[in-house]
């Protein structure tokens, strides 16, 4: 089981800027995942859903959406870091979002990060951290986003 980094205080955090965090545990991206992505998303296309189209597309096999690949930020971030003593943390959003590769369903997923950057807000920290989302066995990363935080005292 992957341990964090955790961060006692909103000091070490501004201290830690450049610092890699870790990787995370792998995740296998199934096809009941893909499927409830769809359902939630509303996002059918065949590329994701239809196995038996699939297998005869330019992939051989289903693909996971992009989005439910950037979606996994929040189950592996928590992996790689923590930031204990605040009143709460927020997700503010995301920047310079890419997928370089493609998920076929049964792949593994893992993550790593890098603190890019800590300013002031009122009454806290903004974080942004980049989170590179690499498939067991593959030559490209199959995302890579700059996920904004912040954190309030």
């Amino acid at each position: 089981m992957a341990q964090p980094r955790v961060f006692g205080s909103l000091d070490e955090l501004r201290d830690a800027v450049g610092e890699e965090l870790g990787t995370s545990d792998w995740l296998e991206i199934d096809q009941k995942r893909i499927d409830l992505f769809a359902e939630a998303t509303g996002d059918h296309q065949w590329i994701h859903v239809d196995q038996e189209k699939a297998a005869a597309g330019p992939f051989g096999t289903t693909i996971a959406h992009g989005y439910l690949t950037l979606s996994l930020l929040p189950a592996f971030v928590p992996q790689l870091m923590r930031v204990d003593n605040v009143k709460m943390g927020i997700n503010y959003g995301t920047n310079k979002v890419r997928f370089p590769a493609t998920v076929p369903v049964g792949s593994r997923l893992r993550a790593t990060a890098r603190i890019a950057e800590v300013t002031e807000v009122p009454g806290g920290v903004q974080l942004a951290t980049v989170v590179t989302i690499e498939r067991e066995g593959g030559d490209k990363p199959v995302c890579v986003a700059e996920s904004v935080s912040r954190f309030y005292l």
